[in-house]
Parts: C-alpha cells; sequence; structure tokens
C-alpha cells in the first residue's frame, strides 16, 4: 500500500508520486487532492492502483488523480491517463463497465416557490415515467437492425425518432455520437442486454434529481446556461447499462491473451490492454464507441420522459438542456504536452471533460465561457455546475472530477445505513425520495461519500474548473 511519505507535495492542492518509487512506472502521478482527502485516498487501493496504471505502455504526461477519487476496476474512478495514438495502448480497464456512464442538466425557469405544492406528484410521476431498477426495460425496446442505428447515431437517433430536438443535440457532448462506432466489434450477447433498455435509469448511483439553483457565482455564464437564481433544475445520471458493461466484459477477457501476445507486462492483470494500433485494440475502441453513442441516447431518451412530464404538470413552463456530458471513456483528442501538440487516447474513469473556452470541440454558444462542467454530490447534498479551463487543459488533459466520490463501500454502506431511516431523514430536510429499494438506497446514503464541497474546493484550487452555481435536491428518484 501507498505511504504518505513516498508523496511529494507540490502545494495545497497538488501532489506527486514520483517514477521511481516503483521500477515499472513511465510516467509520475499527479493528485489533485487536499491533505485530508489525501489521507483518505490511502485507506483503499486507489492511488496503488494509479501507480499501476503508470505503467502502461505510450503513456504522455502524467496519471492524474483526481479529488473524488477511489478504489475501481483496474483504473481508480477519479483516474485519468493519456496513451500516444502511434505507440500507446487502451484498457477498458481505464475507462470502466459503465462506458458512457454520464450526466445530464436541464434547466427551466419555473421558481421553486410555484413548484413546491406539486413537487411530490411531480416526482411520483417522474418514477412512473422513466424505467429504473436492475434489469429494467426502458421505454424504447428495439430489433438488432434498429440497435445498430442507435449505436451508429447515438442522440442523432433520438432526434430522427421524435424524442429530442436540434437544441438538445447541439449542448450534448460530441453531438451526442462519436464517430468511428462499429457494429462488427460488438457480441451478440451484448446485443441481447441492451435491445430492451434504452431509455432506462438502472440502479447503483444512477438517479434522477429534481433541484433548485440555489447560489450563482458567475453570472455571465450561468444567464448563457440559463441558470437563474430560485429557479428549478434536473440532473439525470445514467449510462449504457447492461450493453456497456457486456461491451467491456468481453474485451477484458480477450484482452488477457492480448497483452501476453503484444509482449506488454503489468502489474496488475486487471489493466489488461492492447496497442490502439492492433486490430484487437481497433475493435475494442469501436466497441466502446458504439456503447457510448448507446449511452448518449439513452439519456436522451430519458430527458425526453422527463421534459414530457414537467411540461404536463407544470403548463407554460420549458425544460432546456444545458449540457449532457460523458464519463468512463477513451477519447482521440490533441493536448499541447511538452510544448508540442500531441494526438492521444484519454482515459477518463469516473472524470468528466472539462475543456477550456474557445476549444473547437465545444457548442457554439459555450465557446466564450468554456464546456459546462457537472459535478453532482451525494443524495441529499448539492452539486455544482463549472466550466472548463485552460489550468485544466495543461495539467489533466482537460479533465475534471465527476462528483463526490465513495468512502464507505456499498456493502459497508448498508451494514451501517438504515434505508428506511434515511429516507426519513432526508424527508424532514424537505427532500423528497423514491426508490425501488431500501438497501438501493443505504447504498446511496450521503455519508457514503466526500463531502462535496471539499472536492470543489479542490478543483477551484487547483484550477481544474471555475464555479458557476450550486445546486440544492428537492426530490430524488434512485432504481
Amino acid at each position: 500500500m501507498m505511504d504518505l511519505k513516498q508523496i511529494e507535495k507540490i502545494n495545497t492542492y497538488e501532489w506527486e508520486i514520483s517514477r521511481s518509487v516503483q521500477p515499472w512506472m513511465r510516467v509520475p502521478v499527479r493528485i489533485f487532492s487536499d491533505e485530508i482527502m489525501l489521507k483518505a485516498a490511502l485507506q483503499d487501493r486507489s492511488l496503488d492502483q494509479a501507480v499501476n496504471a503508470a505503467s502502461l505502455p505510450g503513456l504522455v504526461g502524467s496519471v492524474c488523480v483526481m479529488p473524488d477519487v477511489h478504489q475501481g476496476y483496474g483504473f481508480p474512478i477519479g483516474g485519468v491517463a493519456a496513451t500516444d495514438v502511434q505507440e500507446g495502448v487502451i484498457s477498458p480497464g481505464g475507462i470502466g463497465y459503465d462506458i458512457n456512464c454520464g450526466v445530464r442538466l436541464m434547466a427551466s425557469d419555473l421558481p421553486r416557490q410555484a413548484a413546491e405544492h406539486l413537487l411530490e406528484d411531480f416526482t411520483r410521476l417522474l418514477y412512473q415515467a422513466c424505467p429504473s431498477g436492475v434489469g429494467e426495460k426502458g421505454i424504447v425496446q428495439v430489433q438488432a437492425k434498429e440497435l445498430r442505428r442507435i449505436c451508429e447515431q447515438g442522440s442523432g437517433w433520438a432526434l430522427k425518432n421524435g424524442f429530442a430536438d436540434r437544441e438538445d443535440i447541439e449542448t450534448s457532448e460530441d453531438g451526442g455520437c462519436i464517430a468511428g462506432a462499429d457494429w462488427a466489434a460488438v457480441s451478440r450477447r451484448a446485443s441481447e442486454r441492451g435491445a430492451e433498455q434504452i431509455g432506462s435509469l438502472g440502479s447503483g448511483n444512477h438517479f434522477i434529481e429534481v433541484d433548485y439553483v440555489e447560489q450563482v457565482f458567475d453570472e455571465q455564464a450561468a444567464a448563457v446556461m440559463g441558470l437563474h437564481k430560485g429557479s428549478i433544475a434536473i440532473q439525470l445520471h445514467s449510462g449504457s447499462r447492461g450493453f456497456g458493461h457486456q461491451v467491456c466484459t468481453d474485451f477484458v477477457h480477450q484482452f488477457q491473451a492480448v497483452a501476453a501476445k503484444y509482449h506488454i507486462q503489468l502489474p496488475d492483470r486487471e489493466l489488461v490492454c492492447a496497442p490502439l494500433n492492433s486490430t484487437e485494440g481497433r475493435a475494442y475502441l469501436s466497441a466502446m464507441r458504439a456503447a457510448a453513442n448507446y449511452a448518449f441516447c439513452n439519456r436522451q431518451v430519458l430527458a425526453y420522459a422527463v421534459r414530457q412530464t414537467f411540461e404536463d404538470c407544470f403548463p407554460g413552463y420549458h425544460l432546456r438542456n444545458v449540457y449532457d456530458l460523458a464519463h468512463n471513456i477513451g477519447k482521440i483528442e490533441t493536448h499541447r504536452i511538452g510544448g508540442q501538440s500531441v494526438r492521444v487516447c484519454v482515459h477518463r474513469k469516473g472524470a468528466t471533460r472539462a475543456f477550456a473556452p474557445g476549444h473547437p470541440d465545444l457548442p457554439q454558444q459555450y465557446q466564450k465561457i468554456g464546456q459546462p462542467v457537472l459535478v453532482p454530490g451525494s443524495m441529499g447534498t448539492s452539486s455544482w455546475v463549472l466550466v472548463g479551463t485552460e489550468s485544466a487543459m495543461l495539467k489533466s488533459f482537460g479533465s475534471c472530477s465527476h462528483g463526490a466520490g465513495r468512502v464507505l463501500s456499498r456493502t459497508q454502506a448498508k451494514k451501517e445505513v438504515n434505508g428506511g431511516q434515511l429516507r426519513e431523514e432526508l424527508a424532514a430536510r424537505g427532500i423528497f425520495v423514491q426508490a425501488g429499494s431500501l438497501r438501493g438506497l443505504a447504498e446511496e446514503a450521503p455519508r457514503a461519500y466526500k463531502n462535496i464541497d471539499r472536492v470543489i474546493e479542490c478543483i477551484e484550487g487547483t484550477g481544474l474548473g471555475r464555479s458557476v452555481a450550486r445546486l440544492v435536491p428537492l426530490a430524488v428518484i434512485k432504481g
């Protein structure tokens, strides 16, 4: 296990693990955290996983660790790493099982006071309109031919089929579709699992949350996003469901042999990988993109159901998309490394893109302020909206935290938290909860997560993001 003595303090919010700590390290590990959360991270294997990840061939820069870091499969959740597209590898463990698990934020002009008398009814209707839970079927079930179109078109399929408007597409990362998906790289089992789950929430940490904008820190950026103090906003967190999980499972198994084929030595077999330029690496990248597009479409169909329910309950008010962004994804991007522009594959696992103002990949309306960065809190705590910065481009490949980050495992949380009592406690604080099970609710208790405000303090302190607004929950839907 890592020891604090092995970590060099750069400043209050930045730390480094030198390449000399382990013989297999090709690059250092840069940690963005304060000392309290850094010490907490030493209680699990997350920093050891970051050190192990630094063994991957073709890495550039540093392996980056976000303040919400916690232990994952292979890579830590909250880990970012970039590999050279010519000499580097791609690792499913560096992207994660729930490919493009992501968050969408929608905003309205509806004042909180005007919504409160209908809040519980609205939340119950949302729960009915948006299928949730393990294995639950989605709003849309399709045959393989149509599923292929979804995997190739992403949110564009939703637009063509009446589940989106043009603004939804324009305010989604990559326009809700990553080019290069290849249906031939997807297994039959993945297809079977994905065919019935379009427009479903899932379980675990996935949620729909009704918030109000409690505070605005950057009036100009908030106005561009359509966020107004005291108004209702809705967050939606879901991913690629069983489809993405199966894609990752398939390639983790396949890559066990591939690593040996290309004579890749790894300190942890969970880091199995393949050269980006290999047949196997290209196949995984194509299948991952298909799963990412599936997730974009899934959230778009859910957003359609949320919008319809909202506008039926609150006539005269519209729910518009602020932004939809991806976690758990590998992206081919160009970044400045050592003063040169380098084409890399950025692995973001439990991390979000945070591009600076003026980046060509941003929608026109966000060119001046930077990319909206959505950082949800744990159930019952505040969430934050930030914008990307030039500092993030230089320090973390344009990446930022994706949430609060766990401090208790799901098993620990269920042992320590009573779901029924938690629901009563939240109700006493004015937060209405709809959940599929009390045990599932216990897993997501606020005490199971880090202090989101401390996470944001670290993000601001390192310059990876700039705060725009803080949201406070009024109602939560869990699978």
